[in-house]
């Protein structure tokens, strides 16, 4: 099993999804950013080296969003996601094919990676019940 942190990085009420690029496994679709976890180092320090070489900003981590495991036909990963917002810099596109802020509305506009259809599924329930709540 493959350790994978990814980032949930809030700006007000969007977060960050990042387009894979054409030539990696998953290609065009849409996922958090992140990447795997290297040998000696902690889940935090992972998201934010990935963060920097990915995107060319610095990250505040939070608390943990929630943990997922995903079996592909080749390869099982185990997903952790943090709550995130950018301490330092603007994201670029240096690894990704396209970057985009959305609400948690439009997250069905995008086809994410399936490893990420179980985050997706409670980022809405939890909006739900928010507005539930609200009301």
């Amino acid at each position: 099993m493959i350790e994978v942190v990814a980032a949930l990085i809030w700006d007000n009420n969007k977060f960050l999804i990042c387009q894979r690029p054409k030539n990696k496994a998953c290609a065009l679709l849409w996922e958090f950013v992140g990447g795997k976890v290297e040998k000696g180092e902690t889940k935090e320090h992972a998201l934010i080296r990935e963060c920097k070489e990915e995107l060319d900003i610095t990250l505040s981590v939070g608390e943990i969003f929630t943990e997922v495991t995903h079996t592909y036909p080749d390869i099982t990963v185990h997903i952790t996601l943090f709550n995130a917002t950018i301490a330092e810099g603007q994201p670029k596109m240096i690894e990704h094919n396209d970057i985009k802020w959305i609400q948690i509305s439009e997250i069905d506009d995008f086809e994410f990676c399936p490893a990420d259809v179980k985050i997706l599924r409670r980022l809405k329930d939890e909006y739900k019940n928010l507005q539930q709540t609200r009301s």
